[in-house]
């Protein structure tokens, strides 16, 4: 019986001793969890720690409808970048031989989707002509001429800066 008394009372021991090292541990942890509360609520009564949780709300609360306003402005942003111009080809060229400087030009101004005009303004000595020709999905219907169709080759090659 005594051998079964002094294995009862070794893990007895055991056992304490386990209970004590949890209890210091635990110790530790409610010290480190007070600490940590009392630097919270340092020279703060409840009625201001309210104050700042309302007033953290309201701030919340500010943030949301102000992030609405902005989303809703860059949708409407949106909508207007895909009918405005995005895409550019510019050719300078002189028109006839006895007229230089390349003063004459054509313009190609596209849409996202390749829709827009190519600008053609030919100089010569007599004056200046503009012919305007209508751009439909990067095709036009009306025969272009070979700057005209460089100008539009260079638009739908651009990069586009709104995506």
């Amino acid at each position: 019986m005594q051998i079964l008394e002094i294995l009862l009372l070794i893990l007895m021991l055991v056992l304490v001793i386990v209970c004590i090292v949890l209890t210091v541990n635990m110790e530790k942890k409610v010290n480190k969890l007070e600490r940590r509360y009392n630097r919270f609520m340092r020279g703060k009564d409840m009625k201001s720690m309210e104050e700042v949780v309302t007033r953290r709300f309201a701030d919340i609360n500010n943030l949301k409808k102000s992030t609405q306003v902005v989303t809703e402005s860059l949708k409407g942003i949106e909508e207007m970048g895909k009918v405005s111009f995005q895409k550019i080809g510019l050719v300078k060229y002189d028109a006839f031989d006895d007229v230089g400087g390349s003063l004459s030009f054509a313009l190609a101004l596209l849409t996202k989707k390749n829709n827009g005009f190519v600008l053609n303004s030919v100089h010569s000595k007599e004056g200046c002509y503009t012919y305007l020709k209508e751009i439909v999905n990067g095709e036009s219907y009306v025969t272009l001429g070979s700057e005209e169709q460089e100008a539009l080759n260079k638009a739908k090659n651009s990069d586009n800066f709104m995506e």
